[in-house]
Protein backbone atom coordinates (compact mmCIF):
# COMPACT_ATOMS: atom_id res chain seq x y z
CA UNK A 1 0.00 0.00 0.00
CA UNK A 2 2.89 2.46 0.94
CA UNK A 3 4.59 2.04 -2.26
CA UNK A 4 1.59 2.09 -4.09
CA UNK A 5 0.67 5.78 -2.45
CA UNK A 6 4.32 6.75 -3.45
CA UNK A 7 3.75 5.51 -6.93
CA UNK A 8 0.69 7.41 -7.51
CA UNK A 9 2.58 10.66 -5.64
CA UNK A 10 5.40 10.53 -7.91
CA UNK A 11 3.58 10.34 -10.85
CA UNK A 12 0.84 13.51 -10.13
CA UNK A 13 4.56 15.44 -9.18
CA UNK A 14 5.48 16.82 -12.75
CA UNK A 15 2.32 17.99 -13.65
CA UNK A 16 1.82 19.91 -10.62
CA UNK A 17 4.90 21.57 -11.56
CA UNK A 18 3.83 22.13 -15.14
CA UNK A 19 -0.32 23.28 -14.39
CA UNK A 20 0.60 25.89 -11.13
CA UNK A 21 3.14 28.76 -12.99
CA UNK A 22 0.64 28.14 -15.78
CA UNK A 23 -2.39 29.13 -13.72
CA UNK A 24 0.12 31.73 -12.35
CA UNK A 25 0.73 33.30 -15.83
CA UNK A 26 -2.74 33.38 -17.11
CA UNK A 27 -3.68 36.90 -18.76
CA UNK A 28 -6.70 38.21 -17.16
CA UNK A 29 -8.26 40.52 -19.59
CA UNK A 30 -10.29 43.73 -18.21
CA UNK A 31 -12.89 45.78 -20.36
CA UNK A 32 -12.44 49.22 -20.67
CA UNK A 33 -15.74 51.15 -22.54
CA UNK A 34 -14.50 54.84 -24.00
CA UNK A 35 -17.42 56.29 -25.23
CA UNK A 36 -17.28 60.32 -27.74
CA UNK A 37 -20.41 62.49 -28.04
CA UNK A 38 -21.36 65.34 -29.64
CA UNK A 39 -24.33 65.98 -27.51
CA UNK A 40 -25.66 68.81 -29.14
CA UNK A 41 -25.54 72.62 -27.78
CA UNK A 42 -24.94 71.74 -24.01
CA UNK A 43 -25.58 74.83 -22.65
CA UNK A 44 -26.75 76.35 -19.60
CA UNK A 45 -29.64 79.33 -19.94
CA UNK A 46 -27.42 81.70 -18.03
CA UNK A 47 -25.96 84.73 -20.47
CA UNK A 48 -22.34 84.14 -20.66
CA UNK A 49 -21.06 87.69 -21.73
CA UNK A 50 -17.59 86.80 -23.20
CA UNK A 51 -18.94 84.12 -25.87
CA UNK A 52 -21.71 84.53 -28.32
CA UNK A 53 -24.33 82.26 -26.41
CA UNK A 54 -27.06 84.69 -26.72
CA UNK A 55 -29.40 82.16 -28.30
CA UNK A 56 -29.48 79.95 -25.90
CA UNK A 57 -30.96 82.09 -22.73
CA UNK A 58 -35.07 82.36 -21.99
CA UNK A 59 -35.15 85.23 -24.35
CA UNK A 60 -32.85 84.24 -26.90
CA UNK A 61 -33.73 83.15 -30.65
CA UNK A 62 -34.33 79.54 -29.03
CA UNK A 63 -36.00 79.92 -26.17
CA UNK A 64 -33.25 78.05 -24.13
CA UNK A 65 -34.95 77.34 -20.31
CA UNK A 66 -33.54 75.79 -17.08
CA UNK A 67 -36.32 73.02 -18.10
CA UNK A 68 -34.92 72.24 -21.49
CA UNK A 69 -31.86 72.16 -19.92
CA UNK A 70 -32.95 69.76 -17.31
CA UNK A 71 -34.73 67.74 -20.14
CA UNK A 72 -31.89 67.33 -22.22
CA UNK A 73 -29.22 66.06 -18.93
CA UNK A 74 -31.74 63.54 -18.45
CA UNK A 75 -31.78 62.07 -21.64
CA UNK A 76 -27.95 61.95 -21.66
CA UNK A 77 -27.81 60.19 -18.65
CA UNK A 78 -30.53 57.81 -20.21
CA UNK A 79 -28.32 56.68 -22.82
CA UNK A 80 -25.49 56.34 -20.30
CA UNK A 81 -27.47 54.27 -18.69
CA UNK A 82 -28.35 52.43 -21.55
CA UNK A 83 -24.80 51.52 -22.19
CA UNK A 84 -24.71 50.18 -18.72
CA UNK A 85 -27.85 48.14 -19.12
CA UNK A 86 -27.05 46.82 -23.07
CA UNK A 87 -26.02 43.24 -22.42
CA UNK A 88 -22.13 43.54 -23.87
CA UNK A 89 -21.21 45.75 -21.48
CA UNK A 90 -22.93 46.02 -17.86
CA UNK A 91 -20.87 48.49 -17.63
CA UNK A 92 -20.70 52.68 -17.35
CA UNK A 93 -18.67 54.01 -19.62
CA UNK A 94 -14.73 54.27 -17.75
CA UNK A 95 -14.17 57.62 -20.03
CA UNK A 96 -16.85 59.56 -21.75
CA UNK A 97 -15.73 62.65 -24.04
CA UNK A 98 -18.56 65.06 -25.03
CA UNK A 99 -18.60 67.95 -27.82
CA UNK A 100 -20.19 70.92 -27.35
CA UNK A 101 -20.68 71.56 -23.69
CA UNK A 102 -20.32 75.37 -22.88
CA UNK A 103 -19.05 75.18 -19.43
CA UNK A 104 -17.58 72.47 -16.96
CA UNK A 105 -20.66 73.36 -14.38
CA UNK A 106 -23.05 72.44 -16.52
CA UNK A 107 -21.10 68.89 -17.80
CA UNK A 108 -20.51 67.55 -14.20
CA UNK A 109 -24.36 68.82 -13.36
CA UNK A 110 -25.34 66.12 -16.23
CA UNK A 111 -22.96 63.20 -14.83
CA UNK A 112 -23.39 63.78 -11.31
CA UNK A 113 -26.75 62.37 -10.54
CA UNK A 114 -26.02 58.93 -12.12
CA UNK A 115 -26.53 55.85 -9.80
CA UNK A 116 -23.41 53.93 -8.31
CA UNK A 117 -20.69 56.10 -10.51
CA UNK A 118 -19.03 59.66 -9.70
CA UNK A 119 -17.15 60.82 -12.55
CA UNK A 120 -14.01 63.14 -12.11
CA UNK A 121 -13.90 65.47 -14.59
CA UNK A 122 -11.77 67.48 -16.83
CA UNK A 123 -12.34 70.91 -18.53
CA UNK A 124 -10.58 73.43 -20.67
CA UNK A 125 -12.75 76.13 -21.54
CA UNK A 126 -12.20 76.85 -25.83
CA UNK A 127 -11.69 79.71 -27.79
CA UNK A 128 -14.71 78.88 -29.53
CA UNK A 129 -16.62 82.19 -30.19
CA UNK A 130 -19.73 80.16 -29.39
CA UNK A 131 -18.63 78.96 -25.86
CA UNK A 132 -18.69 75.04 -27.13
CA UNK A 133 -15.78 72.66 -25.86
CA UNK A 134 -15.34 69.39 -25.09
CA UNK A 135 -15.76 67.87 -21.45
CA UNK A 136 -13.72 64.45 -20.48
CA UNK A 137 -15.43 62.52 -17.68
CA UNK A 138 -13.42 59.50 -16.47
CA UNK A 139 -14.15 56.93 -13.64
CA UNK A 140 -11.52 57.14 -11.16
CA UNK A 141 -12.13 53.71 -9.84
CA UNK A 142 -10.90 52.42 -12.98
CA UNK A 143 -8.39 54.85 -14.75
CA UNK A 144 -5.69 56.71 -13.41
CA UNK A 145 -5.31 60.42 -15.25
CA UNK A 146 -1.73 61.61 -15.95
CA UNK A 147 -0.97 64.41 -18.23
CA UNK A 148 -3.62 66.74 -20.10
CA UNK A 149 -2.47 68.71 -22.84
CA UNK A 150 -4.02 71.31 -25.54
CA UNK A 151 -2.92 72.70 -28.89
CA UNK A 152 -3.84 74.68 -30.71
CA UNK A 153 -5.97 73.35 -34.01
CA UNK A 154 -7.21 76.15 -35.64
CA UNK A 155 -8.35 79.49 -34.98
CA UNK A 156 -11.40 78.20 -32.95
CA UNK A 157 -11.04 74.74 -31.00
CA UNK A 158 -8.29 73.37 -29.42
CA UNK A 159 -7.51 69.57 -29.34
CA UNK A 160 -6.69 68.03 -26.16
CA UNK A 161 -4.69 64.81 -25.73
CA UNK A 162 -4.78 62.96 -22.03
CA UNK A 163 -2.65 60.40 -21.22
CA UNK A 164 -4.41 57.90 -18.24
CA UNK A 165 -3.78 54.43 -17.21
CA UNK A 166 -5.50 51.61 -16.70
CA UNK A 167 -4.16 48.23 -14.40
CA UNK A 168 -1.02 50.81 -14.47
CA UNK A 169 -1.13 50.28 -18.44
CA UNK A 170 -0.70 53.64 -20.05
CA UNK A 171 -2.82 55.29 -23.34
CA UNK A 172 -3.35 58.39 -24.67
CA UNK A 173 -6.81 59.69 -25.82
CA UNK A 174 -6.61 62.78 -28.28
CA UNK A 175 -9.90 64.43 -28.55
CA UNK A 176 -10.95 66.58 -31.68
CA UNK A 177 -14.07 68.83 -32.70
CA UNK A 178 -13.11 70.30 -35.96
CA UNK A 179 -14.77 73.34 -37.85
CA UNK A 180 -17.93 72.57 -39.13
CA UNK A 181 -18.84 72.48 -43.05
CA UNK A 182 -21.09 75.42 -42.86
CA UNK A 183 -21.65 77.59 -45.96
CA UNK A 184 -19.27 76.29 -48.03
CA UNK A 185 -17.27 72.84 -47.51
CA UNK A 186 -14.57 73.77 -49.71
CA UNK A 187 -14.19 76.77 -47.94
CA UNK A 188 -13.88 75.36 -44.71
CA UNK A 189 -11.71 72.47 -45.68
CA UNK A 190 -8.42 74.18 -45.49
CA UNK A 191 -9.38 74.52 -41.36
CA UNK A 192 -9.68 70.53 -40.96
CA UNK A 193 -6.73 70.23 -42.71
CA UNK A 194 -4.44 72.42 -40.95
CA UNK A 195 -6.33 70.56 -37.64
CA UNK A 196 -5.01 67.32 -39.02
CA UNK A 197 -1.67 68.28 -39.51
CA UNK A 198 -1.46 69.54 -35.57
CA UNK A 199 -3.28 66.21 -34.71
CA UNK A 200 -1.38 63.93 -36.64
CA UNK A 201 1.64 66.35 -35.36
CA UNK A 202 0.94 64.77 -31.62
CA UNK A 203 0.50 61.32 -33.00
CA UNK A 204 4.04 61.03 -34.23
CA UNK A 205 5.64 62.88 -31.21
CA UNK A 206 4.07 60.44 -29.14
CA UNK A 207 5.01 56.89 -31.43
CA UNK A 208 8.41 58.95 -31.95
CA UNK A 209 9.15 58.41 -27.88
CA UNK A 210 7.17 54.93 -27.90
CA UNK A 211 6.10 53.20 -31.12
CA UNK A 212 4.18 50.62 -29.21
CA UNK A 213 2.40 53.77 -27.89
CA UNK A 214 -1.63 52.96 -27.35
CA UNK A 215 -3.05 55.94 -28.80
CA UNK A 216 -7.12 56.79 -29.47
CA UNK A 217 -7.94 59.12 -31.21
CA UNK A 218 -11.52 60.20 -30.72
CA UNK A 219 -13.79 63.45 -32.33
CA UNK A 220 -16.58 64.67 -34.67
CA UNK A 221 -13.96 65.55 -37.76
CA UNK A 222 -16.72 67.12 -39.81
CA UNK A 223 -15.27 65.25 -42.27
CA UNK A 224 -15.57 61.44 -43.47
CA UNK A 225 -13.16 58.54 -43.72
CA UNK A 226 -12.53 59.16 -47.42
CA UNK A 227 -11.93 62.94 -47.24
CA UNK A 228 -8.38 64.51 -47.32
CA UNK A 229 -7.94 65.29 -43.62
CA UNK A 230 -8.65 61.85 -42.54
CA UNK A 231 -7.33 59.62 -45.23
CA UNK A 232 -4.28 61.90 -46.17
CA UNK A 233 -2.80 64.34 -43.46
CA UNK A 234 -4.40 62.00 -40.11
CA UNK A 235 -3.74 58.84 -42.67
CA UNK A 236 -6.49 56.50 -41.63
CA UNK A 237 -7.06 53.01 -43.15
CA UNK A 238 -9.82 50.42 -43.65
CA UNK A 239 -7.40 48.21 -43.80
CA UNK A 240 -6.18 46.10 -40.89
CA UNK A 241 -3.18 44.62 -42.47
CA UNK A 242 -1.89 48.21 -43.52
CA UNK A 243 -1.63 49.39 -40.15
CA UNK A 244 -0.38 46.28 -38.81
CA UNK A 245 2.42 46.36 -41.46
CA UNK A 246 2.95 50.00 -41.51
CA UNK A 247 4.99 50.60 -38.81
CA UNK A 248 3.64 54.23 -37.12
CA UNK A 249 2.52 55.73 -40.15
CA UNK A 250 -1.23 54.44 -39.85
CA UNK A 251 -4.41 54.61 -37.69
CA UNK A 252 -7.08 52.21 -38.29
CA UNK A 253 -10.13 53.76 -38.37
CA UNK A 254 -12.82 51.50 -36.31
CA UNK A 255 -16.14 52.04 -39.36
CA UNK A 256 -14.36 49.56 -41.32
CA UNK A 257 -16.28 46.05 -41.02
CA UNK A 258 -18.78 47.66 -38.60
CA UNK A 259 -21.47 47.64 -40.65
CA UNK A 260 -23.00 50.96 -39.52
CA UNK A 261 -23.53 53.68 -41.53
CA UNK A 262 -22.58 56.61 -39.78
CA UNK A 263 -23.32 58.69 -36.83
CA UNK A 264 -25.13 61.92 -38.16
CA UNK A 265 -27.57 62.30 -40.80
CA UNK A 266 -27.44 65.16 -43.23
CA UNK A 267 -30.77 64.96 -45.87
CA UNK A 268 -31.19 61.38 -46.55
CA UNK A 269 -27.46 60.62 -46.22
CA UNK A 270 -25.73 59.06 -43.46
CA UNK A 271 -22.78 60.80 -42.51
CA UNK A 272 -19.42 59.49 -40.88
CA UNK A 273 -18.15 62.91 -39.28
CA UNK A 274 -17.21 61.26 -35.81
CA UNK A 275 -14.86 58.81 -35.63
CA UNK A 276 -12.39 56.41 -33.44
CA UNK A 277 -8.66 56.05 -35.23
CA UNK A 278 -6.38 53.33 -33.56
CA UNK A 279 -2.41 53.64 -33.34
CA UNK A 280 -0.46 50.80 -34.59
CA UNK A 281 0.30 49.77 -30.75
CA UNK A 282 -3.50 49.00 -29.88
CA UNK A 283 -3.44 45.78 -31.81
CA UNK A 284 -0.33 43.89 -29.79
CA UNK A 285 -0.50 41.74 -26.63
CA UNK A 286 0.67 44.63 -24.29
CA UNK A 287 -1.13 47.20 -22.72
CA UNK A 288 -4.60 47.78 -24.50
CA UNK A 289 -6.08 46.33 -27.21
CA UNK A 290 -9.09 46.46 -29.59
CA UNK A 291 -10.80 43.28 -29.72
CA UNK A 292 -12.71 41.81 -32.56
CA UNK A 293 -16.41 43.75 -32.78
CA UNK A 294 -15.38 46.50 -30.37
CA UNK A 295 -16.83 49.73 -31.76
CA UNK A 296 -19.99 50.59 -31.90
CA UNK A 297 -22.54 53.47 -33.32
CA UNK A 298 -24.46 53.37 -30.05
CA UNK A 299 -28.53 54.25 -30.17
CA UNK A 300 -31.51 52.33 -29.59
CA UNK A 301 -35.48 53.13 -30.39
CA UNK A 302 -35.78 56.62 -28.71
CA UNK A 303 -32.66 58.09 -30.02
CA UNK A 304 -34.22 57.86 -33.42
CA UNK A 305 -37.22 59.52 -35.20
CA UNK A 306 -39.61 56.82 -35.52
CA UNK A 307 -40.51 58.42 -39.23
CA UNK A 308 -37.35 57.53 -40.86
CA UNK A 309 -34.82 56.27 -38.33
CA UNK A 310 -32.66 59.33 -38.53
CA UNK A 311 -30.89 60.74 -34.82
CA UNK A 312 -33.88 62.75 -32.97
CA UNK A 313 -32.44 66.17 -32.52
CA UNK A 314 -32.41 69.33 -29.87
CA UNK A 315 -33.03 71.65 -32.56
CA UNK A 316 -33.70 71.11 -36.18
CA UNK A 317 -33.90 74.17 -38.32
CA UNK A 318 -34.14 76.20 -35.64
CA UNK A 319 -37.44 74.56 -34.21
CA UNK A 320 -37.02 72.92 -30.57
CA UNK A 321 -37.90 69.53 -31.01
CA UNK A 322 -36.86 68.21 -27.46
CA UNK A 323 -34.97 65.26 -28.34
CA UNK A 324 -31.34 63.75 -27.57
CA UNK A 325 -28.65 65.27 -30.22
CA UNK A 326 -28.62 65.41 -34.33
CA UNK A 327 -25.09 63.11 -33.70
CA UNK A 328 -25.31 59.79 -32.62
CA UNK A 329 -22.74 58.39 -29.41
CA UNK A 330 -19.57 56.31 -30.47
CA UNK A 331 -18.37 53.41 -28.05
CA UNK A 332 -15.34 51.86 -27.76
CA UNK A 333 -14.62 48.17 -25.68
CA UNK A 334 -11.07 47.50 -25.39
CA UNK A 335 -8.82 45.64 -23.21
CA UNK A 336 -6.44 46.00 -20.86
CA UNK A 337 -4.02 42.81 -19.73
CA UNK A 338 -3.30 42.23 -16.15
CA UNK A 339 -1.18 39.74 -15.19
Amino acid sequence: MQKALCFIFLLLLPSAFITLPAAGNQRKDIPLLLMWWNVENLFDPIDDPSTADEDFTPDGRRQWTRKKLLLKQMRIRHVISAVKSHPEYMKYPDLLAFAEVENSRTFSETLSPLNGIHYKTVYFESSDPRGIDIGIAFNPETLSSGTVKTYKGHAAREIIAARFSSAGRPFHVILNHWPSRSFDEQWSEPKRIAAAKVCRHIIDSLLLRSPKADIIVMGDFNDEPGNRSIHEVLRSSFDIRQVKNGGTSWLFNCWSGSGKTGSYRYGRRWEQLDQILLSPGMFDTAGLSFPHGGFRCFSFFRMLEPSDGKPWPTYEKGRYRGGYSDHLPLILKAVTGKR
